[in-house]
């Protein structure tokens, strides 16, 4: 009888999660942050609008390049560490296969078993083995530029909608107030989300989200007070 043991791991999210939260997180933070500033200042409401438009078209590609540029380096240090990998398996096999045995020793493997085990995972595939037991690079979490810069870009658009759609709704003397609560709510609910498909506990992600989120809006209420569109 074969027995079943279901696992359900997470890990595998790593990469557009990361990229998509902090896309979503920085939408609804930053847009609302200037719709409610430009607000606070007493800017007539279209411009208040415009503002908020603006800012997500500007921070959804800077979102995107930022996310590209930085992922593309962790994966031209990735393809530099594999491609050194690699040269070294051509030009000192014996030396990178005491290697292995070596790391497998010091994971708690006896020593025999350890070079046999190092000499079945060189047989079957060296390179894959160094990237992952040396380098700690798996095909799970490398890096992916063009993934992480769509998943910021897209998260972006969709959490800068939010504070946007609120401020054309709301009556143009209230757009502050209902921004600020929309906000609010929404990085509740994003970081009680985020932490869910993460593994860890909503409540612990939504305040912790919250926490940075009201600190943004009332930075942004302040700053907003110092000056005056009206005039």
């Amino acid at each position: 009888m074969t027995s079943r043991h279901p696992e359900r791991h997470r890990s595998h999210r790593a990469g557009w999660l990361r990229a998509a939260v902090l896309g979503a997180n920085d939408g609804i933070v930053s847009v609302a942050g200037v719709v409610v500033a430009v607000a606070a200042a007493g800017a007539l409401h279209e411009t208040v609008l415009m503002t908020g438009v603006a800012a997500t078209v500007a921070g959804a590609i800077s979102m995107a390049a930022g996310e590209y540029v930085s992922v593309q380096s962790q994966a031209d240090t990735e393809a530099a560490d594999i491609a050194v990998e690699r040269r070294e398996l051509r030009d000192e096999p014996a030396a990178e296969l005491d290697e292995l045995a070596a790391i497998y020793r010091r994971r708690g493997l006896e020593p025999a078993l350890a070079r046999t085990v190092a000499e079945q995972l060189t047989r079957h595939d060296a390179l894959a083995a160094h990237a992952r037991d040396e380098l700690g690079i798996t095909e799970t979490l490398r890096a992916r530029p063009l993934q992480a810069a769509l998943s910021s870009s897209v998260a972006f658009c969709a959490g800068a909608a939010l504070p946007v759609l609120a401020a054309l709704l709301a009556p143009p003397s209230r757009v502050q107030p209902v921004v600020a609560a929309a906000t609010l709510v929404a990085l509740l609910l994003s970081g009680a989300t985020a932490a869910r498909l993460g593994g860890a506990p909503a409540a612990r992600g939504a305040l912790r989200v919250g926490f940075w989120g009201a600190l943004a809006m009332v930075a942004a209420a302040l700053i907003g007070q110092l000056f005056d569109a009206r005039a």
